[in-house]
């Protein structure tokens, strides 16, 4: 009895440093995939747009992409995230203007064509881009900027779903970086501050 007793905190013992060693294991392969704080990796943006094909790659060295995810039949977070970008834009200077491309890459694919998204952005500028690509495509893109979308089935809706989406900008260069992430608000101080510390920098 009295050996089975010394040997339980042993046996814990081990099992605890087991499960470290499991925990070690995965920060490290974490952190070797650049997932160890949660935070967005970014990366290449590539789909056909509103404006013919688009690639981050086409910006200029200094120019920067507000990137944000929504859908056209998004009835108050996605035309807000627009405006907000419009007002943004607005208190730019003439040349800062000209070093800013607007992107809203749909969740929707399945709804949202090329021409109903040209439709769209024509509300918001004629800067303003559409991105259309595949769901593989969405897929890959929105898990490497952190976003996560889920469709809501709403049979009673003429719509027949919505989408549940992240809101945040983002502000990227040609390479895939992202610059700085904007936490959705209705109102464009955040953008404008963020654009403003890129543009000047």
């Amino acid at each position: 009895m009295a050996a089975s007793i010394k040997r339980k905190p042993l046996w814990l013992g081990l099992a605890l440093l087991g499960a470290l060693l499991l925990v070690a294991t995965i920060g490290l392969y974490q952190l070797g995939n650049g997932q160890d704080n949660g935070e967005p990796q970014g990366g290449p943006i590539a789909m056909p747009s509103t404006q013919g094909d688009f690639s981050l790659t086409q910006l200029g060295d200094d120019d920067i992409a507000i990137v944000s995810f929504g859908y056209t039949y998004c009835p108050d977070v996605c035309p807000m995230n627009q405006a907000v970008k419009r007002q943004a834009l607005a208190q730019l200077s003439d040349e800062q203007r000209e070093r800013v491309v607007p992107v809203m890459i749909t969740v929707d694919p399945e709804r949202d064509t090329l021409a109903r998204m040209s439709e769209y952005m024509q509300f918001f500028g004629s800067e303003f881009i559409g991105l259309v690509g595949s769901q593989t495509q969405l897929a890959d893109v929105a898990e490497r900027y952190g976003v996560i979308w889920r469709r809501v089935e709403a049979p009673e809706s003429a719509m027949a779903y919505t989408i549940d989406h992240s809101a945040s900008l983002f502000l990227v260069n040609r390479e895939g970086e992202i610059l700085q992430r904007v936490l959705y608000s209705p109102t464009p101080h955040g953008l404008v501050s963020a654009l403003g510390s890129e543009l000047d920098s």
